[in-house]
């Protein structure tokens, strides 16, 4: 039993070996060490109070939970720079008698992202989610918290995808 346990051990760590540092998330920050996420600017036509601080956040917790990487003011190895560029409700689905049944909020940014040590790897994308909601809500307190929550969770997640994972 020891024998096997010993083969099974010596197995595992040969594998993991030669596929170098592996990341259960995808992530390939390369030779980089350090990350900086400037300010999230709203510039939208309408301008929700607090987003862009959360947002930035959002980005910063997201990267410094998923990666090795070190969260710098500046001199970053790898920096994600940008705007809020929209943020806007609209109906979706209509009743019988023409009214709302469903409103969306939608809310794109537009990302910048520089890789210092590898610049091939720059890019500047707009990123975009939604959340639909009961038009008989107010898009105010949990319904507004819930909406950013699962609008900047996938926003976050796509922006961290196409800048540090090769899927």
């Amino acid at each position: 039993m020891k024998k096997f346990k010993f083969l099974l051990i010596t197995l595992t760590l040969i594998t993991f070996q030669s596929c170098g540092i592996y990341s259960f998330t995808g992530a390939d920050t390369g030779a980089a060490e350090t990350f900086q996420v400037n300010f999230f600017e709203n510039a939208a036509d309408i301008v929700e109070p607090g987003i862009d601080r959360d947002f930035t956040q959002r980005l910063q917790d997201l990267i410094q939970n998923q990666t090795n990487l070190s969260l710098v003011n500046d001199g970053g190895d790898l920096i994600y720079e940008g705007e809020i560029v929209d943020f806007y409700e609209a109906p979706m689905t209509a009743t019988s008698d023409n009214r709302a049944a469903e409103n969306r909020l939608t809310i794109a940014v537009r990302v910048r992202f520089f890789n210092t040590l590898d610049p091939t790897k720059d890019f500047e994308r707009r990123f975009n989610f939604y959340y639909d909601y009961s038009a008989n809500a107010s898009l105010r307190g949990p319904v507004l918290e819930t909406a950013l929550d699962e609008i900047f969770t996938r926003i976050t997640q796509d922006i961290f995808n196409a800048s540090l994972t090769n899927w």
